[in-house]
């Protein structure tokens, strides 16, 4: 369909300044005033649903005399129109997304090149785009006919509109968010539509309150969703850094480090027997027992959330790791680094025993280098396999990714770390054990193993650490050792100072803590935090964590965005059920023994036993058949979707009781709220209501409540308890609780 004349002249004057002049108009962003962001809005033409959209000449003009062309070929360059948006300082075109839909319902993402706002009218952006899948999912990429467009923004989707590829029409149908936002309407003023929150939540931020409790937590409490309410999201997290952990009650397990091999009088068949030597000592059940206890009831939720996190980026695993204590002193170092320097947990980690002896550090002499915790130093623990740009996106030449190193930097790398071993020295190392290895105190060198020549580390812009010098007076260890400690700093400055670190580490704990596929936008605003937490510190993770739950694209009642979100981690669907129904004991006990880690191990995810090196899901995991980036998709098959909702059954239904002696007081949650709810109420409405709440913070289709209440309807009003089991349960196995949006 052409612009009809009268309406071209209407809008020309706006068409013929965009990309000339004006910038875009910014805003301040305080989650505790209101978190929600505006709807963004599509503009079309008058009296239709297609997008008002125009070709872009080679020097990025609008081409006036091709304004009313309502086709494009395929890689044309167009600019939509948007309105409704308020954009914070430095916040441009990489916060936008555009996505398209076929007749086919095949899903596509065109790269958006630039964002302007029209001079005069400044409430009206410009948004050039690319019709061309900058995923790669366009096969073939031919035009048959019209698209459905939309644009998201901050995790929220604007109206669907139409638009034309090669020809028109094709067979593609309208939905209901196909709506019309003429042109003519905007012209004089502001939209005035807000956001969608509205249409949701009751009491004011509530959902967005619960939402930063499923970021930063193991789940929402009812207790804490009011504290928040009283104190604020800034007060809450100031707390959160300076709580002690763990908590009182629950702390460390601390069972003595053990001989390699058992002793004949420790018990290697627990099932069968009261002894509990094998299973305390040589597995991994004291630290998984102590990790549930801690989610489920734990005062520091954010440090633990946070170090469970850093726990699958610095990857050991109990299928190596032999004893229990072991990997407790492993969690100490990312915990006590949480909220600390990047730096400092490098550090740390790289002398780990526990790191160590899982990535071979440990048997790496100068004679016989290994080259596997270098590597994964590297390729998984900092910078990467490919450069970045500081939003995340690739860095590309003769349209290729630029390798971040090659076999010589690994080579070179693995010299520096040679002669580091587990610490034997009475004089230096306090936790000595006769008949045990030493797994708690750091690794120390032993000087004759450490390779004395010159090293060649990364090298990129800025770098004064890329050459290791060789050892020009190593006439004894002593200068062996300062050589090689030296040697060994210079080479953690060389990899922290990569321009990669920043984006890399930033993506990763906002994949963890809030969504999948962030935005660049807000990868560039959480790498730029880490590049300088405003008084010159580069690394800092407590300003880090702060801004990814801070930040625009995190906060606010409602996520409309489809591709918003992320899906529920096994670990976190089971401790986000268990903390909104008040998890205890079975059988009357007051708290549960935390000896849960086989139901999430049944899902994928056993705590404390990563599968390999690369965690239980890889960070850059496709969504088989989608374009979506969702990395705990990659534990989802048949077996473990079904295994899923047999889990929640058994916690809903069921209690995990005390007939094992592995549990000894088992788990089960509490009901009595809800049920009380559902014996107020025989139509369901105030049970379902609050359900609503409480568990998808508001967001409850009006399609789900009407299924949820007829399946609840069938139960006898004269078993609320059955009610409300019933109304939960069919929640929680529901995509909209399964995806933490």
């Amino acid at each position: 369909m052409i612009i009809k004349r009268p309406q071209l002249f209407k809008v020309i004057g706006v068409f013929l300044t965009v990309f000339l002049l004006g910038l875009s108009v910014t805003a301040q962003y305080d989650p505790n005033t209101d978190p929600n962001s505006p709807t963004p809005v599509l503009l079309s033409a008058d009296d239709s649903v297609r997008a008002l959209a125009v070709p872009v000449s080679r020097s990025g003009r609008v081409n006036g005399a091709k304004l009313g062309v309502n086709t494009f070929a395929p890689d044309s360059k167009i600019n939509l129109y948007i309105t409704n948006i308020s954009l914070i300082d430095g916040e441009g075109a990489n916060a936008f997304r555009l996505y398209a839909v076929d007749a086919k319902g095949r899903r596509y993402r065109f790269p958006v090149l630039d964002l302007q706002s029209v001079k005069g009218r400044e409430w009206i952006y410009a948004l050039t785009v690319q019709i061309r899948d900058e995923l790669g999912f366009w096969d073939p990429p031919t035009a048959d006919g019209d698209l459905l467009i939309y644009v998201t923004w901050r995790g929220l989707t604007s109206n669907n509109l139409r638009l034309g590829f090669g020809q028109t029409g094709g067979g593609i149908r309208d939905n209901e968010n196909t709506i019309a936002a003429p042109i003519s309407k905007f012209l004089t003023g502001p939209a005035k539509n807000g956001n969608p929150a509205a249409d949701y939540v009751g009491p004011r931020f509530s959902g967005d309150r619960i939402r930063f409790l499923e970021q930063a937590t193991f789940g929402p409490t009812v207790g804490l969703d009011q504290r928040i309410r009283r104190i604020g999201l800034r007060t809450w997290l100031a707390e959160q850094f300076d709580i002690s952990y763990p908590s009182v009650g629950n702390l460390y397990p601390n069972q003595p480090l053990r001989p390699t091999n058992p002793q004949a009088n420790c018990d290697d068949d627990p099932p069968d027997s009261p002894v509990t030597c094998y299973r305390d000592t040589y597995t991994m059940y004291e630290p998984q027992a102590w990790f549930f206890r801690e989610a489920f009831y734990g005062d520091p939720q954010l440090r633990h959330r946070v170090a469970w996190a850093l726990a699958q980026l610095w990857v050991t695993s109990g299928i190596k790791i032999q004893q229990g204590r072991h990997m407790v002193e492993y969690h100490k170092i990312l915990s006590a680094n949480a909220f600390g320097n990047y730096r400092t947990l490098m550090k740390q980690m790289t002398l780990s025993p526990a790191m160590g002896d899982y990535l071979d550090m440990a048997q790496s002499i100068k004679d016989e280098p290994n080259e596997n915790y270098g590597r994964e130093l590297m390729q998984l623990f900092s910078i990467g396999l490919f450069m970045l740009n500081q939003d995340g996106t690739l860095q590309m030449s003769g349209g290729r990714p630029v390798p971040t190193y090659n076999q010589n930097v690994v080579s070179n790398l693995a010299k520096v770390l040679t002669g580091w071993s587990f610490c034997s020295q009475q004089a230096s190392c306090p936790n000595i054990a006769v008949g045990t290895v030493n797994y708690i105190d750091p690794m120390i060198l032993t000087p004759n193993n450490h390779d004395l020549t010159s090293k060649t580390l990364l090298s990129y812009p800025g770098s004064t650490t890329t050459n290791v010098a060789a050892c020009s007076n190593c006439t004894n260890a002593a200068n062996i050792t300062t050589y090689a400690n030296n040697s060994l700093d210079q080479t953690l400055d060389n990899i922290f100072n990569h321009p990669n670190v920043a984006p890399f580490v930033s993506k990763y704990l906002i994949q963890h803590l809030v969504t999948s596929d962030p935005t660049p936008a807000y990868i560039g605003r959480i790498s730029a935090v880490f590049r300088n937490n405003g008084l010159g510190v580069r690394g800092d993770l407590k300003a880090v964590v702060r801004a990814i739950l801070l930040d625009p694209e995190a906060r606010g009642d409602v996520k409309t965005d489809p591709n918003f979100g992320k899906l529920r981690e096994p670990v976190q669907l089971l401790t986000n059920l268990a903390r909104s129904f008040n998890v205890r004991g079975a059988g009357g006990a007051p708290r549960s023994d935390g000896v849960v880690a086989g139901d999430t191990g049944s899902l994928g995810q056993d705590v404390f036993y990563t599968p390999s090196v690369f965690n239980f899901y890889p960070p850059g995991f496709i969504v088989p058949g989608t374009m979506l980036l969702g990395p705990e998709f990659a534990l989802m098959n048949t077996n473990t979707t079904a295994r899923r909702e047999n889990v929640c059954f058994d916690y809903i239904f069921n209690q995990i009781d005390v007939n094992n002696p592995d549990r000894p007081f088992g788990t089960s949650l509490d009901f009595t709220e809800m049920r009380s709810l559902a014996a107020a109420d025989s139509t369901g409405n105030l049970l379902v209501n609050t359900l609503n709440q409480r568990m998808l913070h508001g967001t409850m289709s009006a399609q789900m409540k009407s299924s949820i209440l007829t399946a609840v309807s069938v139960v006898p009003a004269s078993d609320p308890l059955l009610r409300a089991k019933q109304a939960i349960y069919l929640i929680a196995t529901s995509s909209q609780f399964q995806v933490q949006r």
